[in-house]
């Protein structure tokens, strides 16, 4: 568990990070999947520490799902919302209100309730059918973004910012699903790829999102994303369970950590501001 709360803080801190440095951009098509704005915010050198913190955190995210279950790694993974509002605050210089506040400490005690129910992970095999079925979920992310790329910006952040976490979520379930990585055989498994494409898909409608809309809203959407879908995939499929007689405990932990997470997007800073292009002198 303490794995899956560290790598929260590397997503979350990231987010705010990458959310400045995809506004300072040149904005492009307007996409939800937009490469270019992807090339052109790793110009910024805050792109680039938020992905040294993505990856310390998908480190440690692979370490907790190999432990523990996935609702509880989905869970802790939902704290990044707390951290992103909390890091938001002074960086985007967004003030927290009472309710915020009040939302972080929720998600805190949803978080302290699920570790404590928390059993081991399942050890049930994945069949063939959901690692095709994972690839399948990657490759809708992409058709999502290019969507959501035509909605308003309020909309849009959040659509992109579910799509995304859809795609993190593929890479959740795809982790257990790639039970060795020996070759060939890992090159014949479809999670492989599912992982690959979801991952790379989050990233680009995340990076989208976070240029135009509120950084808390898109971040939200995510948590939402990458937290049910997998958490009953690990449940239904994998075989995670809680300890004996708790699983009322971390079934209440769970909705308390999540709705405190989504209740930060309904109380969080507004959009981005629109760009204002200069005018060029003729001639100039």
């Amino acid at each position: 568990m303490i794995c899956a709360l560290g790598s929260a803080v590397c997503y979350g801190t990231a987010s705010v990070l990458q959310a400045m440095a995809a506004r300072a951009a040149e904005p492009g098509t307007g996409s939800g999947v937009d490469p270019g704005l992807l090339l052109r915010s790793l110009r910024q050198w805050r792109y680039v520490a938020g992905l040294g913190l993505d990856g310390l955190g998908f480190v440690l995210q692979i370490v907790a799902l190999l432990s523990i279950p996935i609702y509880a790694v989905g869970a802790a993974l939902a704290a990044s919302l707390a951290v992103t509002a909390v890091v938001a605050a002074p960086l985007l210089h967004v003030r927290l209100s009472g309710i915020e506040w009040a939302a972080v400490a929720v998600v805190c005690g949803g978080l302290a309730m699920l570790g404590l129910a928390s059993g081991e992970e399942g050890d049930r095999a994945g069949t063939d059918a959901l690692r095709w079925s994972m690839l399948g979920v990657a490759l809708g992310v992409l058709l999502l973004g290019a969507a959501a790329g035509r909605l308003p910006d309020k909309s849009r952040a959040l659509v992109l910012g579910l799509g995304a976490g859809f795609g993190f979520g593929v890479v959740e379930v795809s982790v257990r699903l790639i039970d060795s990585l020996a070759l060939p055989g890992v090159l014949a498994n479809p999670a492989l790829y599912a992982l690959l494409l979801g991952g790379g898909a989050a990233f680009l409608l995340l990076t989208s999102a976070l240029q135009r809309g509120s950084v808390t809203t898109a971040t939200a959407g995510m948590v939402l994303g990458e937290t049910i879908g997998p958490a009953l995939v690990g449940v239904v499929w994998l075989g995670d369970r809680t300890r004996e007689g708790l699983a009322w405990l971390g079934i209440t932990g769970f909705a308390v950590a999540v709705a405190g997470a989504l209740a930060l997007a309904r109380f969080g800073e507004p959009p981005a501001p629109a760009r204002v292009e200069e005018p060029v002198a003729r001639g100039a």
